[in-house]
C-alpha cells in the first residue's frame, strides 16, 4: 500500500501547469530555430509575444502554486483547491490565447483578471486563516 500523496490537489495543478509550461516554451524554440534567432526577439514581433507569454506565465504561475500549497497544508478543502486548479489552467490557457490577438481582447483579460483575482482570494484567505489560528 502507498501512502497518501500530500498537496493532491497542488500537485495535479503543478503537473498540468508544467505541461503547459513546456508548450509555451516549446513554441518559443520552434520559432528560434524557425527564424535562426538564439538570444532576444531578432525584431520578430510574434516571437516576442510568445516570449512574453512564457514570462507571465513564470512570473506567476510560482506565486499560484506556493498560495495553494500552502492553503492545502493549512487544511483548506482540496475538492475545492483542485476545482481552483482547473480554473487556473484555464485562466492561463486564455492569457496566452490573448496574448496573440490585438487588444482588447477578451481572453487576455479574462486571463489577467481571473488570475490577480486567484492571487488576491489566496492572499486574502491565507491571512484569514492566519488570523484565525
Amino acid at each position: 500500500m502507498t501512502a497518501p500523496i500530500l498537496l493532491s490537489a497542488t500537485l495535479a495543478t503543478a503537473a498540468a501547469l508544467s505541461l503547459l509550461y513546456m508548450i509555451l516554451l516549446l513554441r518559443i524554440v520552434r520559432m528560434r530555430f524557425k527564424n535562426r534567432i538564439s538570444l532576444g526577439d531578432g525584431g520578430n514581433a510574434e516571437l516576442q509575444k510568445r516570449i512574453r507569454a512564457h514570462g507571465n506565465f513564470s512570473e506567476y504561475v510560482p506565486f499560484l502554486l506556493i498560495m495553494m500549497g500552502l492553503l492545502e497544508l493549512a487544511g483548506t478543502n482540496r475538492m475545492i483547491l483542485g476545482w481552483i486548479g482547473a480554473v487556473m489552467a484555464v485562466l492561463r490557457i486564455c492569457h496566452v490565447i490573448g496574448m496573440h490577438r490585438p487588444a482588447p481582447n477578451p481572453y487576455r483579460a479574462v486571463g489577467t483578471v481571473g488570475t490577480f483575482t486567484l492571487l488576491i482570494g489566496f492572499a486574502v484567505y491565507g491571512l484569514w486563516l492566519v488570523v484565525q489560528s
